[in-house]
């Protein structure tokens, strides 16, 4: 067991956690934060990323110890209580939302690269996303609903 300090959407935690637990365990099963999914576990498809200190990372490879001190940004965080944000409502619009298992991923991942880069480019838009799998889309409505928020 290991004690870890961690932000997360702006709260403080103070956790006793088993060492060899990742930073999606902790944000599913302790935190109770479920919007982040597991898809792959080996850090693959993207499915559970999250913002680690502004930088978009698989939460599924991220022990426990090496989240300790972090600030962590979830999907949970985007709305605003029941309004949701631009780019969700983008993603809504756009009908870049199907099955919606990689939405939270994709979401985060373009959120990561709006926070640094309000208005990039349709290929910094795809390499922001290359580590997100979507079985459903085909992409186009993803790409659409980023470039709808920079407009």
């Amino acid at each position: 067991m290991i004690n870890i300090k961690i932000n997360v959407n702006g709260i403080d935690h103070k956790l006793e956690v088993n060492d060899s637990l990742r930073l999606l365990d902790i944000l599913r099963d302790t935190l109770n934060l479920t919007g982040t999914k597991e898809g792959c576990a080996i850090g693959e498809c993207g499915a559970c990323t999250v913002i680690m200190n502004g930088e978009a990372v698989n939460s599924c490879l991220i022990l426990a110890s090496q989240a300790n001190n972090a600030t962590i940004e979830t999907v949970e965080n985007l709305a605003d209580g029941n309004i949701l944000s631009q780019l969700q409502n983008a993603f809504l619009e756009e009908g870049a939302i199907q099955c919606g298992f990689c939405t939270p991923g994709m979401l985060m991942s373009a959120k990561a690269l709006l926070d640094k880069n309000p208005h990039p480019s349709q290929d910094q838009i795809k390499e922001a996303l290359e580590g997100n799998l979507c079985r459903c889309t085909g992409y186009i409505p993803i790409l659409n609903a980023i470039e709808k928020v920079i407009k």
